[in-house]
C-alpha cells in the first residue's frame, strides 16, 4: 500500500521539504529512512527523540562494520569466509522529556499539534509537537537536527521546551549503544533485509564523562574496528547538569529546572565521531579524536546549509507540468543521492546509504552502475574517490581471483572490507559482471573528466585487471566465438548460465577499452588477444522470435505462470530458487540494461524487440528494474510506459513499494531516478565522440531542467516541448550532437528544434513455444 502518494494530507506535496503533518504508527519505521540525515559517512534515522515513539532509531558510520566466520551446511572450496555487517554505532539521539511528572511520548500523551520535515534545501530536519500536558500547561518541544560537511563525523541537535505556564522540567540526553539492533534477525525470512549479531559485538575501551560532557570509545569484538564519540551539552540559561552518568550501553545527561511561560529552555547537544583508519592503533585515543572535531551546533547547521546551497546550485532537476508530487519526489530522491555520497570521500556507498542496516551495509555493483552516472556529471572528485577505493581492493580482488582459478582481479559481489561476503555463489560470485561495471565507471569517468592522471595511473589498472578476468575466464569455443560460461547476469532469477548477453557484451566492453589503452604493462600479443575475443564475443539471438536471447537457454525455458497472485511477489521470498531458475521470468532488466549501457552496439528495431519481449515478463522484483525499463521505454518511443516506470522508480522508497524500506533507503534507485530524466527524457548518451542527445520529453511535461559537469564545463540542459537549449555556463565550448546534428556549444544559448517522436507498433511475438505445433498422440483408452 502506497505511504506517501496515499495522504496527502499527512504528507502534503511541498517541492523542497517532506512534511509529516499528522502524527501516525503506520510506516513508523519506514518514516525514520525516509527522514534519516546523513553526508555519505555518517547516518542519522529519522526516529523521534523518545524511546517509547521509534521503531529502529539508530545510527551509522559508512564502513564501520563487525565481521564473523560463515558457516556453510555444506562447505566447499573458495565459498565465501567471513560475514561482514555494518554496525549500529552509538546513537546520540535520545531525549526523555518530563514535565511536571508526565513522561511525554506521541504514544501516551495528548497531541495539539503536530508537524515534522525534513528540508532538502538546508538539510536540516525538525520536528514540533505541542502537547497538552496532564497538570494543564500546554507544552511545545522543537527538536532540530543536521550532520556536518566540512566535520564529516559531526551532529547537532537542539531541543527546546516552550510553555504557556511556568512548569517543572525534567530533561535526560542519552547516548544509547544499541549492540544488539535490530531486536531479531530479519534476514531469516528476507535475505534483503538486516540480520542480527549473535553475541555482543562493541566492548567499551573509554567511558568518561562528567558536567554533561561525555567522552566514550569502544572497539568491535571481532573486525577489532574502534569508534569514539564526543558529546558537549549547551543550555540557554546556562544550567548546570543535575547529573551526569557514564556506561557503556546507556550515558546520560540530566537537567531539572523550572521553566516559566514565554522563556524557553533550550538544549543543544553537539556529537562528533570518529572512525576509520586514524583511530585504529590501540595506542590512539579515539574519543579524543572526536574531541579535536567538535564544533557547536550553530556551525553544524551552517555547514548543512552551505553545503546544499551549493548542492542545488548545479544538481537540482525541475520538472514544470508534471504531476502534483512529482518534483517533490525527484528533489527527495536527488537529496539521498547527496546524503548518501557527499562526503564519503575515498570509501564505498552502500547499497542503503548510511540511512539503515539493510543489506548488510555492502557495496553491490549498484555504486558503479546507478550511482557513479550521478556522481560523474555532478561531483565528479568524489566519482574518482570511489573508484579510488576500488582500485584500493585491488590486492583482495587478485588474490579472489586465484581462488576462482582466472588471472587478474576479481572483485566481490558483496563486501565492506574487501573480501567476498556473499555466501550465496549463484546469485552472488558467479556475477563476474561487477567487473565490466567497474571498467565501464571507470572509462565513463575518464571519458567524462579527460583525468589522464587517473587515466594512466588507477584507471589503467582497473581496466587492465578486469581485461585479464574476463580472457581467462572465458574461451574461445569450436565454433570460432568467445564463449563465458557459468556466470549470472543481472536478473538474479536466471542462474549460473552459459553466455549471458549482458556479461558478454560488457566484458566486450571491457576488452576493447583496456585494448585501446597506451599503456606499457600491456604486451601486444595480450592486446591481440583482447581484441579478437571482443570481435568474436557470442552474443546469443534466437532465429524464431528475431530477438536477443538472454543467455544461450533462456529461450528453451518454460514460461512463468503469470496467474501467480501478487500476494507470492517478490518471487524469491515464496518460491525455492530452482523453481524460479527453471522459469522464464525475470527478477530485473537484464537484456535490456545492456542494451541501454552499449547503446551504440544495438540497432533500435533490437532495442524495441528486446524491450517489447522482456519488459512483461520482468516481475520488478528488485527496485533496478523500473528505471531502466522506463529509459529504454523512453528511447523506443513508448511514451507512456517510460513515464509510468520513472513514477514507478520515484516513489519506491516514498511509497515502500518493495516493503523493505525500514531498513534504509534503496540509493542506487535514486541513482536510477537522475538516470532517469538525464538519460531517458532528456536522452542523453555518453562514451561516443561526443555527448549526445536524443530527447524524449513526455507530453504532460512542459519542461525539464538539469545541469551537467563534462570536461570541465558546466553545462545547462533545457527541454521544452519541440526544442532543447544548451548552454555552457562554465569553461569553454563544448561540442555535442543533437539527434546526429553536431553543434558547438558556448556562453550563449544554442536552441535546437526536434521533431515528434513517433511511437512504433508494439512488437508481435510467435506465440507458444515451438512444440506447440506438435500433435499430441493420445493411446487407445
Amino acid at each position: 500500500m502506497a505511504l506517501i502518494s496515499a495522504d496527502r494530507e499527512r504528507f502534503p506535496d511541498t517541492p523542497w521539504q517532506l512534511v509529516e503533518t499528522r502524527y501516525g504508527t503506520d510506516g513508523a519505521g519506514t518514516l525514520e529512512a525516509l527522514f534519516a540525515l546523513g553526508n555519505g559517512h555518517l547516518g542519522i534515522r529519522g526516529a523521534h527523540w523518545a524511546a517509547a515513539d521509534a521503531e529502529l532509531p539508530g545510527s551509522f558510520i559508512n564502513g564501520l562494520h563487525e565481521i564473523w566466520d560463515i558457516k556453510h551446511a555444506e562447505n566447499a572450496f573458495g565459498f565465501a569466509r567471513t560475514g561482514q555487517r555494518i554496525l549500529y554505532i552509538p546513537d546520540a539521539n535520545n531525549f526523555t522529556v518530563v514535565v511536571d511528572g508526565e513522561n511525554l511520548s506521541l504514544a501516551e500523551s495528548e497531541v495539539l499539534d503536530y508537524r515534522r520535515s525534513v528540508d532538502f534545501s538546508t538539510g536540516i530536519y525538525e520536528c514540533r509537537i505541542t502537547w497538552q500536558c496532564r497538570s494543564g500547561a500546554t507544552v511545545t518541544t522543537t527538536e532540530r537536527r543536521a550532520v556536518g560537511y566540512e566535520s564529516r563525523g559531526c551532529l547537532g541537535i537542539s531541543l527546546e521546551v516552550d510553555a504557556d505556564r511556568q512548569i517543572s522540567l525534567d530533561v535526560t540526553s542519552a547516548v544509547i549503544n544499541r549492540q544488539d539492533q535490530p531486536v531479531e534477525d530479519h534476514s531469516v525470512h528476507d535475505p534483503r533485509r538486516a540480520g542480527r549479531h549473535a553475541g555482543r559485538v562493541l566492548l567499551p575501551v573509554r567511558l568518561d564523562g562528567g558536567d554533561g560532557s561525555l567522552r566514550l570509545s569502544w572497539e568491535a569484538a571481532e573486525s577489532k574496528q574502534r569508534v569514539g564519540i564526543a558529546v558537549d551539552h549547551w543550555t540557554s540559561a546556562g544550567h548546570q547538569p543535575f547529573e551526569t552518568v557514564v556506561d557503556q550501553d546507556d550515558s546520560t545527561v540530566r537537567y531539572v529546572l523550572a521553566v516559566d511561560a514565554g522563556d524557553p529552555f533550550r538544549l543543544e547537544k553537539t556529537v562528533s565521531y570518529a572512525a576509520g583508519p586514524t583511530v585504529q592503533d590501540p595506542d590512539v585515543d579515539a574519543a579524543a579524536v572526536a574531541e579535536e572535531a567538535l564544533r557547536p551546533v550553530d556551525s553544524i547547521f551552517a555547514e548543512s546549509m552551505a553545503h546544499y546551497r551549493g548542492y542545488w546550485a548545479t544538481s537540482d532537476i525541475v520538472v514544470e507540468g508534471g504531476r502534483p508530487g512529482l518534483q517533490q519526489a525527484i528533489r527527495w530522491n536527488l537529496f539521498q543521492l547527496a546524503q548518501a555520497t557527499a562526503r564519503a570521500d575515498v570509501a564505498g556507498i552502500p547499497a542503503k546509504g548510511v540511512t539503515g542496516s539493510g543489506y548488510e551495509g555492502h557495496y553491490f555493483w549498484d555504486q558503479e552502475v546507478y550511482l557513479l552516472p550521478y556522481l560523474t556529471y555532478t561531483n565528479p572528485d568524489g566519482a574518482r574517490q570511489v573508484l579510488e577505493f576500488r582500485h584500493g581492493m585491488l590486492p583482495e580482488a587478485r588474490i579472489r581471483a586465484k581462488e576462482l582459478s582466472v588471472d587478474g582481479a576479481l572483485f566481490p559481489w558483496r563486501t565492506i572490507n574487501g573480501l567476498e561476503a556473499s555466501a550465496y555463489y549463484a546469485a552472488g560470485t558467479a556475477q563476474f559482471h561487477i567487473a565490466a561495471a567497474i571498467a565501464f565507471a571507470t572509462n565513463r569517468y575518464l571519458w567524462a573528466t579527460g583525468d589522464a592522471g587517473f587515466r594512466d595511473g588507477m584507471g589503467a589498472e582497473l581496466l587492465i585487471e578486469t581485461a585479464r578476468m574476463w580472457i581467462s575466464l572465458g574461451f574461445f569455443g569450436k565454433d570460432g566465438l568467445f564463449h563465458i560460461h557459468g556466470v549470472t547476469g543481472p536478473d538474479e532469477y536466471t542462474a549460473v548460465v552459459n553466455d549471458n548477453l549482458y556479461t558478454n557484451v560488457m566484458a566486450r566492453f571491457n576488452l576493447r577499452a583496456a585494448a585501446a589503452l597506451g599503456h606499457a604493462g600491456i604486451t601486444h600479443e595480450e592486446r591481440q588477444l583482447w581484441e579478437a575475443a571482443a570481435n568474436r564475443m557470442q552474443l546469443p539471438f534466437d532465429d524464431r522470435m528475431q530477438v536477443h536471447s538472454q543467455d544461450n537457454d533462456f529461450m528453451t525455458l518454460e514460461a512463468w505462470d503469470w496467474t501467480t497472485p501478487r500476494s507470492k511477489y517478490p518471487l524469491l521470498l515464496h518460491f525455492h530458487p530452482l523453481v524460479i531458475y527453471r522459469h522464464q521470468v525475470l527478477k530485473q532488466a537484464d537484456t535490456v540494461l545492456a542494451m541501454f549501457l552499449q547503446w551504440q552496439d544495438f540497432t533500435a528495431e533490437e532495442k524495441q524487440r528486446a524491450f517489447d519481449f522482456y519488459d512483461p515478463i520482468t516481475t520488478g522484483d528488485s527496485t533496478l528494474s523500473a528505471c531502466v525499463q522506463g529509459i529504454m521505454a523512453a528511447e523506443v518511443g513508448y511514451s507512456r510506459e517510460a513515464l509510468d516506470h520513472f513514477t514507478n522508480a520515484a516513489f519506491i522508497d516514498l511509497d515502500n513499494t518493495h516493503g523493505n524500506t525500514i531498513d534504509g533507503v534503496h540509493i542506487a534507485s535514486t541513482g536510477g531516478v537522475w538516470s532517469s530524466l538525464v538519460c531517458g527524457f532528456a536522452g542523453m548518451r555518453d562514451q561516443g565522440p561526443v555527448p549526445y542527445f536524443d530527447p524524449r520529453l513526455p507530453a504532460e511535461w512542459e519542461g525539464l531542467t538539469f545541469h551537467l559537469k563534462i570536461r570541465g564545463r558546466l553545462l545547462l540542459v533545457q527541454l521544452a516541448a519541440g526544442f532543447i537549449t544548451l548552454t555552457v555556463q562554465d569553461g569553454g565550448p563544448l561540442e555535442v550532437d543533437v539527434r546526429g546534428q553536431r553543434l558547438t556549444v558556448g556562453n550563449e544559448p544554442v536552441r535546437v528544434p526536434l521533431e515528434p517522436v513517433a511511437e512504433p507498433e508494439p512488437t508481435v511475438f510467435p506465440s507458444g513455444l515451438p512444440t506447440a505445433s506438435i500433435p499430441v498422440v493420445r493411446g487407445n483408452s
